[in-house]
């Protein structure tokens, strides 16, 4: 199936695309495209560090100080919860925002170490002076395989440009959680229990990670 396929990919470019830029490309990137290329920066300059990759704890901490200031997790939580967000209470919101952005952390955090020698290619920009909003289009190159359409939706706020939702092959992420969300409240009865289920996968999976 398409959307598990580019899933774990799609997690690790995502919320930016934080990979080495193909060089003749990048001195000619726009602000969008900037926030994009300095994550990158930073995080493929601590991919060098071989003890750092056996270290999931640390890995996890650097990654989420890297993209957390270039994500709208606010955004994101609610676009993924849909209705759901609305009804939900303010603790609710809060809650299910931590979990979220862990669990993309963390998964995100692991195939930052499993997945290497990626590149991205921007692709021409169009945006109109003055928008607050764009997508971001690019291809993630790879030898021997062909190029994977990534397309990042952006948001400017207070003068940062940050991103909300990634499109993989014409697959959004945030639309998949979003239906898998709907699902889980629908088969357990609440948000709550959901958002319990969160905190329990996360807790597993550091556990797991740490023995």
């Amino acid at each position: 199936m398409k959307v598990k396929r580019f899933t774990l990919l799609g997690l690790l470019i995502m919320l930016l695309g934080f990979l080495p830029v193909v060089p003749s490309v990048a001195a000619e990137l726009t602000a969008p495209q900037l926030a994009i290329q300095n994550a990158s920066t930073k995080l493929q300059d601590k991919l060098q560090d071989k003890a750092f990759t056996k270290d999931f704890a640390k890995i996890t901490e650097f990654v989420n100080d890297v993209i957390y200031p270039h994500t709208d997790f606010n955004l994101i939580s609610s676009l993924v919860l849909g209705k759901l967000w609305k009804s939900a209470t303010p603790d609710e919101q809060e809650r299910f925002k931590h979990e979220f952005q862990t669990l993309l952390v963390r998964t995100y955090s692991r195939a930052f170490v499993e997945f290497k020698n990626w590149t991205v290619r921007f692709l021409p920009l169009q945006m109109e002076p003055g928008a607050s909003k764009v997508i971001v289009k690019t291809e993630v190159l790879q030898p021997g395989i062909q190029p994977i359409g990534v397309n990042y939706r952006m948001v400017l706020g207070q003068g940062q440009w940050k991103a909300y939702d990634i499109m993989i092959e014409g697959v959004s992420l945030v639309t998949n959680y979003r239906t898998t969300f709907a699902n889980e409240v629908q088969a357990k009865g609440s948000l709550n229990a959901v958002i319990e289920g969160l905190v329990k996968r996360n807790a597993e999976a550091l556990v797991a990670k740490n023995s």
